[in-house]
């Protein structure tokens, strides 16, 4: 069914990936998606993808701000307590963010530049990448031509990157960094899942805003394409929604291996919801971005 969809849309579809270090030490990677709209460089993701792009740098300045302060403390019996008063001035503990990298994958030779743009109601954002020489993605995203013409049951394809496998990082210890490296795997499988529209966001009269899908948007796919069998993007994945079916159980008796035990559950269903392909060409048209439809 999606077969050839998925190799065509996969071509210019990347991840972003990061790697996120706490002041426990533990470094962890992550993973989202975003998808080119042409061939200059034009790409779109949610918004809370490109607020962790730009907020990647507050937090690593303020990270160096820090080590240049404990690099100055005195290795003497009151360091310990200098570098718990350190913490509290920067309102670190241990589960703080205290380093953020992010890696375009597969996408261009160099990015001097990302101007970024985001949509003020939607979970949208455009990133324009600049200073790039070479492109590492291929085609581009053709939307679908008519906004209206989407029904419930329509069956359609997410694609993004939800697992994230790649294990090219370090701690540098001689300078206190997270470091990518070439060393170990560097990409992550892409990942479709597919499902049925079954509602629609926003009101009618004034344009629906957003799709929902029988199925959940996975973590790490945040970003990626909404498409049909022939590739036409249909929208955009930007969260899941987690839907109480009332079917509680409360200390029910089961047999399990030959022995009585209760349980309880209470079942959810998680839905994927996606940003509306109508709005994702308006916003495209309000920042002068050339994009394809396609019937």
């Amino acid at each position: 069914m999606f077969e050839t969809a998925i190799e065509n849309v996969s071509k210019f579809t990347r991840p972003l990936h990061t790697i996120a270090r706490y002041h426990n030490g533990m470094i962890v990677p992550g993973a989202s998606t975003f998808f080119f709209v042409n061939d200059k460089g034009a790409a779109i993701t949610c918004k809370h993808v490109a607020n962790m792009i730009i907020s990647a740098d507050k937090i690593n300045n303020a990270y160096n701000e820090y080590k240049s302060e404990r690099n100055r403390l005195a290795k003497d019996n009151k360091y310990p307590q200098f570098l718990k008063n350190l913490d509290n001035k920067y309102k670190y503990s241990k589960e703080t963010m205290v380093q953020l990298k992010t890696n375009f994958r597969n996408s261009f030779d160099k990015i001097a530049k990302i101007d970024i743009h985001m949509h003020a109601t939607q979970d949208l954002a455009i990133l324009e990448f600049k200073g790039f020489e070479k492109t590492f993605y291929s085609g581009h995203a053709i939307f679908k031509r008519n906004n209206t013409g989407i029904k419930q049951g329509k069956y359609l394809c997410r694609l993004g990157f939800p697992f994230p496998e790649f294990n090219n990082f370090k701690h540098n210890t001689e300078t206190d960094n997270i470091e990518w490296t070439t060393e170990g795997k560097q990409n992550s499988p892409i990942f479709p899942i597919d499902g049925i529209v079954t509602r629609f966001l926003g009101e009618p009269q004034g344009g629906h805003t957003g799709i929902e899908l029988s199925t959940p948007g996975l973590r790490g796919q945040s970003g990626g394409p909404l498409f049909d069998r022939d590739g036409i993007i249909y929208g955009m994945q930007f969260a899941t929604k987690h839907l109480h079916l009332g079917f509680d159980l409360n200390g029910k008796e089961i047999i399990d291996g030959g022995h009585k035990t209760q349980v309880s559950n209470h079942p959810f269903l998680h839905v994927g919801l996606c940003v509306h392909v109508a709005i994702i060409k308006d916003f495209l048209n309000q920042h002068n971005i050339p994009f394809t439809e396609g019937d």
